[in-house]
């Protein structure tokens, strides 16, 4: 399925995206920035509409069971590892949702795991990275983490890290400001004197508000799937063919449903996707490419690649860290 893009080093897509309703839009906010309005170097005015930090997440999600922490159950038997957190806590969580994904102090921090880790790795300190058994070794417990990049920070000196394979971003172009407003009404008391004894914050009144949206002449989506990244980790042919194929599937999942990406953002596709390089190159549908994926969960599995059984399940005892007494007033 992917002959073509052999010695191709990135497949580029991009998708014009609308409104679902109406023209006005709201795009990702920053702390002590807020929208990331800015301009090319002809003055064309831009927006940020979604950041590859998000787009990351969104991709992630399209391949959970529900809001995770497992795998979909069309996807069963992809690797990945779970703890089953003890003590303070007796949630579950996964290096799927984990927003440092398999380098998680819930999973690294395993004696038995970073054991395995490290000796399937071969990593040491003081010792040079062997890139491609450490490639290896991470698609061997999860083929995710691979895919979305991993910084593992919290093994060892913190050497080994991993770029995303698969990134994606949303911009806006030739933006004006959608100014208006509303307001937060108490039926009961306008003033906000009237209040529950038990609960004295000022949340009480009537609140007016301002509120800027946009309008943009185009809003699109760029995706860029590296495969000279993932061929340059010499990985077995299934193992790259099931990568690349898992990517494009996270891209038209998030695509199809996944474009409600705020209260009042709400997207959908205008037309079909663009490969802008290889030019030729169709992107298979979702119904193909999960096909392919199944497949290739079933060849990557037959080559002894995966880990047996696929989901490492470790228990990590946990404890609540009390609250930091105050530092006293330097005299």
């Amino acid at each position: 399925m992917f002959e073509s893009l052999k010695n191709v080093p990135r497949l580029l897509l991009e998708q014009e995206l609308r409104p679902i309703q109406g023209h006005r839009f709201q795009p990702t906010g920053f702390a002590d920035l807020g929208a990331a309005d800015y301009r090319l170097h002809d003055g064309r005015r831009m927006l940020l509409v979604e950041s590859a930090q998000s787009v990351a997440n969104h991709l992630e999600q399209t391949c959970l069971n529900g809001s995770g922490p497992d795998i979909a159950p069309e996807l069963d038997g992809l690797p990945y590892v779970k703890a089953k957190l003890e003590g303070a806590s007796d949630a579950e969580t996964s290096s799927l949702i984990e927003a440092h994904r398999i380098n998680s102090p819930f999973i690294i921090s395993d004696p038995g795991f970073q054991t395995a880790f490290l000796t399937l790795s071969g990593y040491k300190k003081g010792k040079p990275v062997d890139w491609k058994k450490a490639a290896e070794t991470l698609f061997h417990f999860d083929p995710n983490a691979l895919l979305h990049g991993v910084f593992m920070a919290n093994l060892l000196d913190g050497r080994m890290r991993f770029p995303r394979a698969v990134t994606g971003f949303v911009e806006a172009a030739d933006v004006k400001e959608a100014v208006s407003g509303g307001v937060k009404n108490n039926p009961l008391d306008p003033t906000g004197k009237i209040r529950a004894k038990s609960y004295d914050e000022n949340v009480y009144s009537n609140v007016p508000y301002p509120r800027i949206e946009y309008t943009a002449a185009s809003i699109k989506a760029y995706f860029n799937l590296d495969l000279a990244l993932i061929a340059g980790y010499g990985l077995p042919g299934p193992a790259c063919e099931l990568l690349i194929a898992l990517g494009l599937l996270k891209i038209q999942r998030f695509l199809a449903s996944g474009l409600r990406l705020r209260t009042a953002c709400d997207l959908t596709p205008s037309r079909d996707m663009d490969v802008i390089a290889p030019i030729g190159f169709a992107v298979p549908d979702e119904a193909v490419l999960l096909a392919r994926v199944q497949a290739g969960i079933r060849a990557c599995t037959e080559a002894g690649l995966f880990a047996v059984p696929p989901v490492k399940i470790i228990e990590c005892p946990v404890f609540l860290k009390a609250d930091e007494k105050p530092r006293p007033a330097a005299s």
